[in-house]
């Protein structure tokens, strides 16, 4: 039994969507359970919609005909008949979001943003398992909602694991039989049926969430490069693909902010001793990179680059120690309001971490912050990590940079920079 995962960029197009049918038509006599998400930026236009609905300005209305028009062109490129049924559900998909957008908003931004986003999960796996029905493939649309149970933790929802394994090994090895499961990823839904979402890029955790619950031989998460390199093609020119990696690595590497799984996706997959490759949907024959358990370490130092951080550092008032309440405090003002740290360092008298900048809710983390501890901020930096680095790797990444802040240990080396001459 296989789970296949695609991505966005997997399915962004007519031919894109006909490329993933023809890769999962390879599969038709194996159990195969697929995890698609949201077509193309579906997600952050849905997400732009929800916050102008929110905020009440602009026109989410518009911005969702738009989206709807764009979904109707696609369903024109793939279907030949305009009274296929699949018109009418994904029409009917659409009519869920207008009926909130007509209303003034009365609840919470998460809840909405659950509500409105995920509907992006819901028409990609329709579309999709409309179309390969029409290419005579015994597939079935299922949603997730049914199986993925989770608290109301609204956009970074928590999985309830013994409901959802219950409810996915009692219906699906049936429906595995004979049919091809098409589902979504990112979604899930709580005891009172709201819908949640599991984080932004949580597609791939669904993916790992079925997977473990079926005890599947592997799960493939099928991207737009050869597998896992050793650094985004978009900071280097040259970089090598790495053909074996250990679960401990790529959990290290997407800790460090490494984009090509998801960070909740390695552990469950990890418990279970499931492979996971990563291939490439542009050229599916070619082998990619597997995750599994092994002693091989990397065979190449990795790169990751993060932008736009924010260097916030924290002191006492009275430039009394750093103590375990100060620093109690400080995580719970992280935690309240979703901001991940990048890097940290702690010495006697200071508390300094490297986040995104999200914009609104940094700001509001500072006013907290500012309220109890002397706390400085510099703004525009780059975050940069080596895994199994060298003062050649070190030297390479470094050219016109400062230090800002440098930690290390025996294998991971992290650089907070800014260009010299800013």
């Amino acid at each position: 039994m296989q789970v296949f995962k695609f991505g966005g960029a997997s399915v962004k197009s007519a031919e894109n969507i006909k490329n993933v049918v023809s890769i999962i038509e390879k599969y038709k006599d194996t159990e195969l359970l697929v995890v698609v998400s949201a077509i193309g930026k579906t997600t952050d236009k849905l997400a732009q919609i929800t916050s102008d609905y929110f905020k009440n300005q602009g026109d989410p209305l518009q911005l969702l005909e738009q989206l709807k028009n764009e979904h109707f062109e696609l369903l024109d490129q793939l279907f030949t008949d305009r009274t296929a049924s699949i018109y009418d559900d994904i029409a009917n998909t659409f009519v869920e979001v207008e009926w909130i957008l007509e209303e003034e908003a009365q609840d919470s931004f998460d809840y909405l943003f659950d509500q409105i986003v995920s509907i992006g999960e819901l028409l990609s796996t329709k579309i999709i398992a409309a179309y390969a029905q029409n290419q005579g493939l015994p597939a079935i649309w299922v949603d997730a909602r049914d199986y993925i149970f989770t608290d109301n933790t609204y956009q970074e929802a928590k999985v309830d694991w013994e409901k959802t394994e219950e409810k996915i090994r009692k219906d699906f090895p049936v429906i595995l039989d004979d049919q091809i499961i098409i589902t979504q990823g990112f979604i899930g839904s709580t005891s009172e049926n709201f819908t949640t979402t599991l984080g932004r890029e949580g597609s791939d955790y669904s993916a790992a969430i079925f997977a473990a619950s079926l005890n599947a031989e592997n799960i493939t998460i099928w991207k737009d490069v050869p597998g896992v390199l050793n650094a985004d093609p978009k900071w280097f020119d040259q970089t090598e693909l790495i053909p074996e990696l250990s679960y401990t690595d790529a959990i290290e590497l997407t800790y460090y902010g490494a984009t090509v799984i998801h960070p909740k996706t390695i552990k469950p997959l990890q418990n279970k001793k499931i492979t996971l490759n990563v291939r490439s949907f542009i050229n599916p024959s070619a082998p990619g990179t597997q995750i599994k358990t092994t002693n091989q370490t990397l065979p190449v130092p990795s790169f990751i680059f993060k932008v736009n951080q924010v260097f916030i550092n924290i002191q006492p008032r009275d430039f009394s120690f750093i103590v375990e309440d100060n620093l109690s405090h400080i995580f719970n003002a992280f935690h309240n309001h979703r901001i991940k740290i990048n890097m940290m360092h702690n010495s006697a008298i200071s508390f300094s971490v490297s986040v995104d900048d999200t914009g609104e809710n940094v700001l509001n983390l500072l006013e907290q912050l500012k309220q109890r501890y002397k706390v400085s901020v510099e703004k525009g930096l780059e975050l940069i990590t080596i895994r199994y680095y060298n003062q050649q790797t070190i030297d390479r990444v470094l050219v016109n940079k400062e230090i800002i802040r440098e930690l290390k240990d025996s294998y991971t080396c992290q650089m907070l920079v800014k260009n010299k001459d800013e």
